[in-house]
């Protein structure tokens, strides 16, 4: 497996690299094709860690997992469920989640798998899905649940997910990762929130790009969040949250108070 992070340096700079023992492995060039090492070597310790990609849009996926679909006594769908979460809601691990100036609400974590493309994506075969999978990253899909029905005539699903923050994604990107032995584990405040297997995904990765490149085109660093499962639950202002996944890292945000 290989671990790739973006980060700012303490002159402002922006960099990517590949992360080894505590040590990033400066690269330059383009992340999705054929990046170049430039010999430098960063202490991990010493950057600010950003979202490990710049994805166009986050594709969010809605009742893929059949313990809660069972939970919430829905019929297993036959096409993924999806949401667009805009590029202006990511953001890495350790910042600050900002609740939106006009709502007051209950506001929602979320923790899953994303997928990370790794090249141009339209109506990919099954079989072909996996050569367009760069990596897989954790993501925390945030969202201010009172909105959703806010509207008796019209489900917000896009206003309710899509504010600034609201799509965490990190701490790095893993290539080589298998998904299938893996789980997603949420605290909220160091109490053990989410903790459920990969492997109870309705729809499996390769499965997700391939049905979804048939809807829109997916472009290299765009995230497919792959659904959460039982746990959800709202994050009160000034507590933390944590989204680990053994092998990608733990992703980490605080509610600003």
């Amino acid at each position: 497996m290989t671990s790739w992070i973006r980060y700012r340096s303490g002159n402002a700079n922006i960099g990517f690299g590949r992360l080894e023992n505590g040590h990033i492995h400066v690269h330059r060039g383009d992340l999705f094709e054929a990046p170049q090492p430039t010999g430098e070597v960063l202490s991990a310790s010493d950057v600010t860690w950003l979202a490990p990609c710049q994805p166009s849009k986050i594709v969010a996926l809605w009742n893929n997992f059949h313990a809660l679909a069972a939970r919430l006594e829905k019929a297993v769908p036959s096409h993924p469920l999806f949401l667009i979460k805009p590029s202006t809601s990511v953001c890495g691990t350790g910042e600050v989640l900002r609740r939106p100036p006009s709502y007051g609400g209950k506001i929602v974590y979320e923790g899953e798998l994303g997928i990370v493309i790794g090249k141009r994506c339209s109506n990919v075969a099954p079989g072909d899905a996996a050569d367009h999978i760069f990596g897989y990253t954790c993501v925390n899909d945030v969202t201010a649940a009172e909105l959703l029905n806010e509207d008796p005539n019209f489900a917000q699903w896009t206003r309710a997910k899509g504010f600034d923050t609201f799509g965490v994604i990190g701490p790095a990107i893993v290539s080589g990762f298998d998904w299938r032995a893996a789980h997603v584990r949420t605290t909220l405040d160091g109490v053990e929130r989410q903790h459920y297997p990969l492997a109870d995904m309705v729809f499996a990765p390769e499965q997700i790009v391939s049905l979804v490149s048939r809807d829109l085109t997916l472009l290299p660093g765009d995230v497919i969040a792959c659904g959460t499962s039982l746990g959800v639950g709202s994050i009160k202002d000034g507590a933390s949250v944590t989204v680990s996944i053994e092998g990608i890292g733990t992703l980490s945000n605080t509610l600003a108070k």
